[in-house]
């Protein structure tokens, strides 16, 4: 059932928040070391399930030994492990929670509240630990989701957002305007979900504020075109026209059908999608280039997202850093994805993207978009810190 949440039960969940965000650097749970060699042999477990024979022994010695106080010593276990071991320590978490349940033992509340609110942790162990303490504590939810929308693990920053769009629901329905755009305001620029981005900005639109979705995800609109160059028989995939030696701007190249220039183009598309056959022309078998400079003050990683429903390579800088040679596939939001370093001043950014020769109606698109943004999905513009 949604719920109103107030200013000063907001700053109370911060309040509390913030507190045991600074005792998380010094865990108030005791160590029991009769189960720490137990846990790193579950923490040892390989890629390809090496180890797998004593993890299975060392769970059961955990799941005997471990009380209920000592469930986030065990969540704390999953930080840095692989996918086998984190399945073997949350299995143990489960068992010894649902033995203490049985045995009426309590939970431990506050150590479990201090575990979730350190972002250090894993978050597949913190999400477990949510999902303790909700199970403890109904109120729970009320009291601290809401300060947790700018959460490192994206899992609980839905949930955070989630919550705080119930609440900016019930002010809007009981005509509280201000405080409605207030919460739609705080879980637009939180959200990093489509579907939770989406309905902020919906519902702030609805209440004549801006949401300007285009920078709140940081698609690329100014771009460099050319092309199209020859793809016939998806031949052109692996060949380096000549963009991919050398970016001329003002200079003319040899294309599929004649000579070919680079010509400026800026798209409107509020989620940054570039229409090749509207901004080149409509062409099948074909390639068309795409070049965009990106400026950062200082040296860093960062992720660029790409949604294309066509064969696409990016560059950056010179370096391969996606390839996908698929055809009408779909296209979504950072459909491909993948990390690359920046370095101070101008970087560059070439994108290739491919056209086959299919006829159907619904394989006639040609076109792309591309954000750059750091691993939580937060927009990083050209030229910010």
């Amino acid at each position: 059932m949604p719920f109103t949440l107030g200013l000063r039960e907001l700053l109370l969940a911060t309040s509390i928040a913030s507190s045991l965000s600074v005792y998380s650097c010094s865990p108030v749970w005791a160590e029991n070391d009769a189960i720490a060699p137990a846990l790193q042999a579950i923490r040892s477990v390989g890629p390809e399930g090496q180890g797998n024979e004593k993890a299975q022994a060392a769970w059961a010695q955990v799941v005997k030994q471990a009380s209920a106080s000592d469930i986030p010593q065990v969540l704390a276990a999953m930080r840095d492990t692989g996918p086998i071991s984190t399945n073997w320590l949350r299995a143990a978490v489960d068992a010894i929670a649902q033995r203490a349940r049985r045995s009426q033992q309590s939970l431990p509340q506050q150590s479990l509240e201090e575990f979730l609110a350190d972002a250090s942790q894993a978050p597949r162990a913190r999400r477990t630990a949510y999902e303790l303490l909700r199970a403890i504590d109904p109120e729970m939810e009320r009291r601290i989701l809401p300060s947790m929308l700018n959460d490192a693990s994206l899992d609980m920053r839905r949930d955070a957002v989630t919550t705080v769009l119930e609440q900016a629901r019930m002010f809007a329905k009981n005509d509280q305007r201000d405080a409605a755009i207030k919460s739609y305001r705080a879980a637009f620029d939180a959200a990093r979900d489509l579907d939770q981005v989406k309905e902020a900005a919906k519902e702030l639109r609805e209440l004549d504020q801006e949401a300007d979705v285009t920078k709140h995800y940081g698609f690329v609109l100014d771009w460099q075109l050319i092309g199209p160059f020859d793809n016939t028989g998806t031949q052109g995939f692996d060949v380096a026209y000549p963009p991919e030696a050398k970016i001329s701007l003002g200079e003319s190249v040899q294309g599929k059908e004649g000579q070919v220039a680079w010509k400026q183009h800026t798209t409107d598309d509020e989620f940054g999608v570039v229409d090749l056959n509207k901004a080149i022309g409509k062409h099948m078998g074909a390639i068309a280039y795409a070049y965009a400079e990106f400026t950062s003050p200082v040296a860093r990683d960062v992720e660029f997202r790409l949604g294309c429903i066509n064969g696409n390579k990016l560059w950056v800088n010179g370096q391969e850093v996606i390839s996908n040679h698929v055809y009408h596939a779909g296209m979504e939001v950072d459909q491909y994805a993948a990390t690359a370093p920046l370095h101070p001043g101008k970087n560059t950014i070439l994108l290739k993207i491919a056209q086959n020769e299919q006829t159907e109606d619904w394989a006639q698109n040609w076109q792309f978009q591309l954000r750059v943004c750091d691993a939580l999905g937060t927009a990083i513009a050209s030229g910010s810190q």
